[in-house]
């Protein structure tokens, strides 16, 4: 049975870090272009940790359905520029996961500090319980928005990374199928590839974090 209350409650708890993980991971992305040359995102005022620059209503939305997946509104990266740099689309891909990989490990320690404190002091425990329950989501949705990013198709972080290490031929072709790029990540999702092999190491990193 549907409880309104329990989703509401983790809801409420699940945005901080949801906004946090979508933040962070559109930021990296922009510094990562500007450390290559590109100063794109500086210019469109994207390089900023202020959430509501970055936030994506539809992305917001299905976090509210989900409680795990969400997006934000990508950082512009112009590819000519940073592409100038070996490996500097692939660079740039990175810099998005690997940031939420880093801010879910930094969750995970701050949980086992919280977890691990010993009182009966009940307004304590009032306020340890949400922040342990932030740092659990932050660190699942973390590690899922990280993950399923790096799944090797246009126009996700992972699609950028194999095309950059493609030869010129090779990612001309690639870069075609972009277009069909929500196409092909709907039908993963429908035909339960995503189940299969990205759901499984999702929760097996989240495990060993938590």
């Amino acid at each position: 049975m549907f409880d309104i209350n329990s989703f509401l409650r983790d809801l409420s708890i699940a945005i901080v870090p949801f906004l946090l993980a979508v933040t962070v991971h559109e930021a990296s992305h922009g510094y990562a272009a500007y450390l290559l040359g590109d100063d794109t995102a500086k210019r469109a005022g994207r390089l900023t940790l202020n959430p509501f620059v970055h936030i994506d209503i539809l992305g917001l939305l299905f976090l509210l359905i989900t409680r795990l997946f969400g997006w934000a509104k990508p950082v512009p990266v112009n590819f000519s520029v940073v592409a100038r740099k070996k490996y500097g689309v692939a660079l740039v891909a990175a810099a998005g996961p690997a940031a939420n990989f880093l801010v879910a490990v930094l969750s995970a320690l701050l949980y086992h500090i919280v977890s691990s404190i010993n009182t009966n002091n009940p307004l304590i425990l009032k306020v340890l319980f949400p922040i342990t329950m932030m740092l659990i989501f932050s660190v699942q949705i973390n590690i899922a928005l990280g993950i399923f990013n790096l799944i090797p198709v246009l126009p996700l972080d992972g699609g950028r990374i194999l095309q950059s290490f493609l030869p010129l031929n090779k990612q001309i072709k690639f870069a075609q199928f972009e277009r069909y790029g929500f196409i092909i990540i709907l039908l993963l999702i429908i035909t339960r590839v995503v189940d299969y092999i990205v759901f499984p190491i999702i929760h097996f990193l989240i495990r060993l974090l938590i």
